[in-house]
């Protein structure tokens, strides 16, 4: 039984933040362009969080995990990871997306490859929680964007220990550790921010 403060997850999909803000009700080119403009804001978020970072040796600390799994939370899984591989590919072509000047390939097989390639996973699992009503709770969106961030950090890890060569100490010490507690911090805030423009909305409506 429901006590009122915490939401029951269920089995189907029902409508996610993005819907729920911009309705989509249309077909053809107007739905092509809902999606297009979608993409392009999280597309614009996600560079944005990019060049907001403290550089550290190998992977430097931005805040693309919280908007990462924030697309995914307001999204879905499907929108919310094309929205990411959107973000991937810009960089691939030389757009200055990632952290740092430049774009290209060198962050994508670099040091950052793990965690980038991470955020798609985190995007869509994220989504697919929040698309079975979790991100109506704050605890339940909280657990949902954890699970996000241990498969970004997951990711990395696994890239800097095994394809960088880097060793499991090595990948701990600098690809894990020191993002321990900011992922906390973003994980909350996150939890926090969705769940309330949610709120807001549904009494509007």
């Amino acid at each position: 039984m429901s006590t009122g403060t915490m939401i029951e997850p269920i089995d189907t999909p029902h409508a996610s933040l993005a819907a729920v803000l911009w309705p989509d009700r249309t077909e053809g080119f107007s739905a092509a362009l809902r999606v297009a403009v979608l993409i392009a804001l999280g597309t614009a978020l996600l560079t944005l969080s990019a060049k907001i970072n403290l550089p550290l040796p190998y992977v430097p600390m931005t805040l693309q995990t919280l908007v990462v799994l924030v697309i995914g939370a307001a999204y879905g899984a499907r929108l919310g990871a094309a929205t990411v591989m959107v973000y991937l590919a810009e960089g691939a072509m030389g757009l200055p997306v990632f952290a740092g000047p430049v774009g290209g390939l060198a962050p994508l097989i670099g040091p950052t490859a793990g965690y980038l390639f991470g955020f798609v996973a985190a995007a869509f699992v994220t989504g697919w929680l929040s698309e079975r009503g979790w991100d109506r709770s704050v605890p339940l969106l909280f657990v949902a964007m954890a699970v996000g961030h241990i498969i970004i950090l997951g990711c990395g890890f696994a890239w800097l220990a095994f394809g960088m060569k880097l060793g499991v100490g090595k990948a701990w010490s600098v690809g894990i550790a020191p993002f321990v507690a900011a992922s906390l911090i973003k994980n909350a805030l996150g939890a926090a921010l969705v769940p309330a423009i949610r709120r807001t909305f549904d009494r509007r409506g």
